[in-house]
C-alpha cells in the first residue's frame, strides 16, 4: 500500500512539473515581456475560431468578357474598312450573327441604290400576299420567281413586280418587314435601300418569329441557296467548306452616274456552327469586276476580324 501511494506521488509530481514547462513555454507574449500571454496559434485548443482566406474578388462574368472581345474585334474592323475605304469606292457593310446576337455595321444608315437585290424584296412581297390570301404562291408567280432569283431575270422581275401591286404594293411589304429606310422605285432597280434594311429583309426571311411562314421560308432559301453559277459571286465567297450560303446580288451601270457601276450583294453564310447575315452596297465602281472584287473583299474582311 506504502508503495502504492509513492508512486501516485511520483506520477502527480511529474505532471505538475510537466505542466509548469508547458505554461512557461506560453508565458512568453509579442512585446517580450513575461507573464499573461497566450499560447500560439499552433498550440491553441478547444473551439477558437480558425482564420478564413480573404474573399477572392468576382471577375467579369464569361459574358462579358465575350461582350468586350466581340466589341474589341468591331474597334478592329472600323479600322482596317476606314483604311480600306480611303482608297477604294464608296460602300457600307452590315453583318449580323444570330449565334452571338452581335450586329455590326459600317456606314449602315446609308441609302444605295438596290439594282437586282430589290429582287429579295419583291420574293418577300410575293410570299406575303400568297399567306395573306390564305395560299401557295401560284405555278405563273413561282414561274416568274425562280428566274428572278436564280437568274437575276429583269423581264419576269417586272412582271411579278406589277403582278403583286407596284410600288405601294412592295412598299407595304416593306413596312411590315421592318424596312424604314427603303424607298421603292417604279423602276424597281432604282429603289434605294442601307444595309442595315438589308439585314432586316434578311431576318424576315428565315426568323421563325417574322412575318414569312415555314413553307415561305423555304421557298425562299431554295431559291437563294440555288442561283446559276454565274450570279454565285459576293457573299458565297467568304463560306467555308461545309456551310451553306444563300445570295441576291445586284449590278448596274447607268449614264447619269458616268457609266460607273452599283455592285451589291446580301446573303447568309450558315451551318452548325454558323448563322451569319451580311451586306455589302457599293457604287462608283469603275467595271462590274472590280466592284465585285471590293464587296467580296469587304465580305470577307467582316470574317476575318469578327471571327464568325
Amino acid at each position: 500500500m506504502r508503495r502504492t501511494r509513492l508512486l501516485i506521488f511520483a506520477l502527480a509530481a511529474m505532471v505538475i512539473v510537466g505542466g509548469g514547462a508547458l505554461i512557461g513555454f506560453g508565458m512568453k507574449d509579442d512585446s517580450g515581456g513575461g507573464g499573461g500571454g497566450l499560447l500560439p496559434s499552433s498550440l491553441t485548443f478547444g473551439d477558437d475560431p480558425k482564420p478564413t482566406a480573404s474573399p477572392t474578388p468576382t471577375g467579369p462574368s464569361p459574358e462579358e468578357l465575350a461582350a468586350a472581345e466581340r466589341a474589341a474585334r468591331a474597334r478592329k474592323l472600323d479600322a482596317a474598312l476606314k483604311k480600306y475605304a480611303a482608297s477604294a469606292p464608296e460602300f457600307s457593310v452590315a453583318v449580323l450573327d444570330k449565334k452571338t446576337g452581335q450586329q455590326y455595321s459600317y456606314r449602315g444608315k446609308e441609302r444605295y441604290d438596290t439594282a437586282s437585290i430589290v429582287k429579295a424584296q419583291i420574293l418577300a412581297c410575293m410570299l406575303l400576299q400568297a399567306q395573306d390570301a390564305g395560299r401557295k404562291p401560284t405555278s405563273g408567280e413561282m414561274s416568274l420567281a425562280k428566274p428572278m432569283i436564280r437568274l437575276s431575270d429583269n423581264n419576269a422581275t417586272t412582271s411579278l413586280f406589277q403582278h403583286l401591286g407596284g410600288r405601294s404594293a412592295v412598299s407595304r411589304c416593306n413596312a411590315r418587314i421592318g424596312l424604314t429606310r427603303t424607298v421603292v422605285n417604279t423602276a424597281w432597280g432604282l429603289t434605294k435601300t442601307t444595309v442595315n434594311d438589308q439585314l432586316k429583309l434578311l431576318s424576315a426571311l428565315v426568323d421563325k418569329d417574322g412575318p414569312l411562314n415555314a413553307q415561305s421560308r423555304r421557298t425562299a432559301f431554295t431559291l437563294m441557296s440555288t442561283v446559276d453559277e454565274t450570279q454565285d459571286w459576293g457573299i458565297p465567297s467568304v463560306a467555308k467548306a461545309g456551310e451553306t450560303a444563300t445570295v441576291k446580288n445586284g449590278w448596274d451601270t447607268r449614264t447619269a452616274d458616268g457609266g460607273l457601276w452599283a455592285i451589291n450583294t446580301i446573303g447568309r453564310v450558315t451551318s452548325d456552327d454558323t448563322d451569319v447575315s451580311i451586306a455589302v452596297l457599293s457604287h462608283n465602281n469603275q467595271s462590274m469586276p472590280a466592284g465585285i472584287k471590293l464587296v467580296e473583299k469587304v465580305a470577307k474582311l467582316t470574317r476575318q476580324y469578327l471571327k464568325y
